[in-house]
């Protein structure tokens, strides 16, 4: 409309112009100022007229986003899988291998510039300070907690329960001017699929859990964690724009490098111990896929997705490490899931999709 109505008004001005008789030249009774001579009239510059206006259309890189989005999404979801293969391994030795593997690689890409002649970019001790406590959060203590949940109630509850991160933050977050009213149905789905699977028999979930309800306590707690670290780290972000994301990611890794050591001094198993149980190499190999696959690579194709997309979109994309992490429980286990957990998963992503929506 606002194009049509720009048009018909250019249009109504050049008729009027045409139809102007010719003022004589030096009349300026009436107000008509004489015409300029023609050399006069071509040093004037044009007008230069408005830029088409462009309806809203895909962003460039569209369908790489959504790649990227699915790729951090299927890498996530190998995190609850990880203690099903070296089960003989504890949930510390696991959080501590797979953030050392982590903090390492970090390590190493921070100092790849310096030794190409690049030079450093190094934090200062706030920003070193920020990076180690926001990875207790979002790495070493979440996944701590994950791995505890997994070893008590299965992967697949656990899954589900982290899966409720989108909602808590877009609750907490919620932008002003959203309704309440607006998220109670997303919540109320999400909350009908978390119960379906609270009350099937033990016998229908993965991994035969010690305590069911232990684990779903420490799946509470690691989605809080990660729900307090997105929020935080989100906010930090805003107030450091002059810190690149990039050298922030590398930052936070090998801060959850550090992190990770100093849980294995208080907590973790002697190396000695370690590397004479049966499996070790198998552990260090899922240690050094979750550590750069799951921690790392995973952080680069979201931070790609976050970029491409709308949030909106990128925000949906979310309940595929849901999907991908149920699917390789079932399949490392050999399991077809039964009807009630199809119908929980199914109440879980529609109430995970409602509440997007209503955050759009």
């Amino acid at each position: 409309m606002a194009l049509v109505s720009e048009a018909a008004s250019h249009r109504v001005a050049q008729g009027a112009l045409q139809q102007a008789p010719d003022p004589a030249p030096g009349d300026t009774a009436s107000g008509v100022v004489s015409p300029l001579p023609a050399a006069a009239v071509g040093a004037l510059p044009l007008p230069v007229p408005p830029a088409p206006l462009r309806t809203p259309a895909r962003a460039d890189g569209w369908l790489g986003g959504i790649l990227a989005g699915l790729a951090a999404g299927a890498l996530w979801g190998m995190v609850f899988v990880a203690p099903e293969v070296v089960p003989q391994f504890g949930a510390v030795d696991l959080a501590v291998g797979r953030f050392v593997a982590c903090g390492l690689f970090s390590l190493l890409l921070l100092l790849v510039p310096g030794l190409l002649g690049r030079g450093l970019r190094l934090p200062t001790l706030a920003q070193a300070g920020a990076a180690l406590g926001l990875s207790v959060l979002g790495y070493t203590g979440y996944y701590l907690l994950l791995v505890l949940a997994i070893g008590q109630a299965g992967p697949v509850l656990p899954t589900l329960i982290i899966g409720t991160i989108p909602v808590w933050v877009m609750l907490l977050g919620k932008p002003v001017g959203l309704r309440w009213a607006a998220l109670v149905p997303g919540l109320l789905l999400t909350a009908a699929g978390l119960a379906i699977l609270l009350r099937l028999p033990d016998d229908s979930r993965l991994g035969e859990p010690v305590s069911l309800w232990l684990g779903v306590a420490c799946a509470a707690a690691a989605m809080v964690s990660w729900t307090a670290f997105a929020l935080l780290n989100a906010a930090w972000l805003k107030r450091h724009p002059e810190v690149p994301v990039w050298h922030w990611a590398t930052w936070m890794g090998v801060a959850a490098g550090v992190g990770a050591l100093g849980l294995w001094l208080v907590l973790g198993t002697p190396l000695a111990v370690l590397s004479q149980r049966e499996g070790w190499g198998l552990f260090v190999a899922v240690c050094v896929v979750t550590g750069i696959g799951a921690a790392w690579v995973a952080s680069v194709a979201w931070n790609l997705a976050s970029r491409r997309l709308s949030p909106s979109l990128a925000g949906q994309l979310i309940v595929s490490e849901t999907v991908f992490g149920v699917a390789y429980a079932f399949v490392w286990s050999g399991q077809w899931p039964v009807a009630a957990q199809w119908l929980a998963c199914g109440l879980f992503v529609l109430g995970i999709l409602s509440s997007i929506r209503a955050h759009r």
